[in-house]
């Protein structure tokens, strides 16, 4: 039995994951879970103080979200989780036995982003660490079976675009 697909919808903070995932999962009837939700609190104690993440705190959420895919395979069910997946060695550990994972890159500019994350509210993680998101980021290339949309359309319309690639 084949694994029922699922969706890690990456990119730097203020792209739209959690958005764009939460429409994506609603338009498809799958479950959907926001990364950041599977943090460590240390971890996000750490942003909201203004540091960024490094790799080593970075493994114990890698395998939580490995964990909830794998979760996904046993009940074999479908899902989308956001998760920013920065560098390729995060993808990979995500993909990593794991042939139903799709990447979905959101790509902006870091014009886009500081705009959006100028305007967003309640959230913990600082507009102050967007030029570390943007120095770790890797985008990803066709051999990690990634779709790629720009971030310039409407949510709705990005994630309508993502679930055409899919079909």
């Amino acid at each position: 039995m084949t694994a029922q697909p699922v969706l890690v919808v990456m990119g730097v903070s203020g792209a739209g994951k959690t958005t764009v995932g939460e429409l994506i999962a609603a338009g498809l009837g799958w479950p959907f879970v926001d990364g950041d939700d599977l943090q460590p609190k240390a971890n996000i104690d750490k942003m909201h103080g203004g540091t960024p993440l490094t790799d080593a705190d970075r493994a114990p959420w890698l395998a939580a979200i490995g964990a909830w895919i794998d979760a996904r395979a046993e009940a074999s069910e479908p899902g989308v989780v956001a998760c920013s997946a920065l560098k390729r060695t995060y993808r990979d550990t995500l993909r990593q036995e794991r042939p139903q994972v799709r990447i979905v890159y959101l790509r902006g500019s870091k014009a886009q982003i500081a705009e959006r994350l100028a305007h967003r509210e309640s959230h913990f993680w600082p507009a102050k660490l967007l030029d570390s998101q943007f120095a770790d980021l890797e985008e990803p290339t066709s051999d990690e079976r990634v779709i790629v949309v720009d971030i310039a359309e409407t949510p709705e319309a990005v994630a309508n675009a993502v679930i055409q690639q899919l079909s």
